[in-house]
């Protein structure tokens, strides 16, 4: 059995990431997963180049890595759902379908009769995702909007980057799109959950993921300082705001990453630094006192991280248990050690060449992951689907494409 999702059918008529990315991981689950995309366009990352997937002789083809990025596992079916037959076909998909991700604007499926409650009334046990900027009710849910939007809007870009005053300072967005990563695992959460439910009661639901609500939760801890302590938190550059040290230092020959996150690790830290008389110090003794004497301290770290190579300090602080690390460029990430142990590469065969992709994080000892279709073509698969699932004599498939409605 290839994942616990073998049996459920996906609809995904969604682009971009976010979405994208919720779907990918149903079907890296094992659930067969299909791609709806407008003829002659598909999703709008196709055109996210470059660069593009290389074929066999290293020439680039029409493949973007954007579109790599999000689409693995699944099939891809052009339909022009603003035709009465292309509404048609996919309301036939969605009798034979257990879950729809969408990330239209709020309202344009429903124009088609293609909303919830439309699709419900024809599928009881549908469950039906909807990714959009602002959610499916408010002032703003009208409102297009895009990761970097919300990176602004939710707050994480007034505590990222280096402090204000410094160069470099002011308001800095993460180097990924996070928020549409982390909307699209939140959505996967939700569908996961969704399914369980429906497996018990036999009822669907429709799930409801807005990316400022998730741009909005990813600061909790930052929040949560805000609504305890009253104050509004700042940018601090690579320092954390409640644990000292444990931000990026200088050594002797290039920066790494220390990060004490306890007194006891604390303890050990000076004991590798040799200075011992830290730790016993009453304005560092506790990570509180640390954090409240933070200008005192970081000062006296970076004197000492500087003695010494970056590798001496990783041997030394490994040995005694403290957390440090190099800071990795992504070349550099895939010729780590553990990184190649773990596979976090998947090279997929594909009809132009072998697409790379990204492993899933998700190891299940049960029932794990499967990598079974590289990144689609457009339109790969309509003729597969509609004849196949849909029983669809050939004929009927020549004249929906003279049509264009495929």
């Amino acid at each position: 059995m290839a994942g616990p999702f073998p049996h459920i059918r996906v609809l995904d008529l969604s682009r971009i990431l976010a979405a994208p990315l919720a779907a990918q991981i149903l079907g890296d689950l094992g659930a067969e997963v299909i791609k709806i995309e407008k003829p002659g366009h598909g999703d709008d990352t196709r055109t996210f180049g470059p660069p593009w997937m290389k074929d066999a002789q290293g020439v680039d083809t029409s493949e973007s890595a954007y579109f790599l990025a999000g689409n693995r596992n699944k099939k891809s079916i052009t339909l022009d759902i603003a035709t009465p037959r292309g509404q048609e076909i996919l309301r036939e998909l969605v009798r034979v379908s257990d879950v729809l991700i969408e990330n239209y604007k709020v309202g344009n499926l429903d124009r088609y009769g293609l909303g919830y409650e439309d699709l419900k009334k024809i599928n009881p046990r549908l469950i039906y995702c909807s990714l959009t900027g602002f959610g499916q009710d408010g002032p703003y849910a009208e409102r297009p909007g895009y990761d970097f939007v919300f990176q602004g809007m939710g707050g994480l870009m007034s505590i990222t980057g280096e402090m204000d005053g410094l160069p470099g300072g002011g308001p800095q967005k993460v180097g990924i799109p996070i928020i549409d990563y982390m909307t699209g695992l939140n959505a996967a959460i939700a569908l996961c959950a969704a399914l369980a439910h429906r497996e018990r009661t036999g009822e669907g639901q429709h799930i409801d993921c807005a990316l400022l609500d998730m741009a909005v939760a990813v600061n909790v801890t930052q929040v949560l300082s805000q609504f305890c302590g009253g104050q509004i938190p700042r940018r601090l550059g690579n320092a954390h705001p409640h644990i000292v040290p444990y931000e990026v230092f200088p050594t002797a020959d290039g920066h790494m990453i220390l990060a004490v996150a306890n007194d006891a690790q604390f303890q050990r830290f000076c004991a590798v630094a040799d200075r011992p008389s830290l730790a016993a110090d009453p304005r560092f003794a506790t990570n509180s006192q640390r954090v409240i004497n933070r200008g005192i301290l970081t000062p006296i770290v970076t004197e000492l991280l500087a003695k010494q190579s970056r590798r001496w300090w990783q041997e030394h602080l490994e040995q005694a248990g403290v957390a440090c690390g190099p800071i990795n460029n992504l070349h550099e990430v895939f010729e780590d050690p553990q990184v190649l142990h773990r596979g976090l590469r998947v090279d997929m065969p594909h009809p132009l060449g072998t697409a790379p992709t990204l492993a899933s994080p998700l190891r299940l000892s049960a029932t794990p992951v499967s990598y079974r279709r590289a990144p689609p073509l457009l339109g790969e698969h309509t003729r597969e689907v509609l004849e196949e699932l849909l029983h669809m004599p050939a004929s009927a498939v020549d004249a929906l494409s003279a049509e264009r409605v495929i």
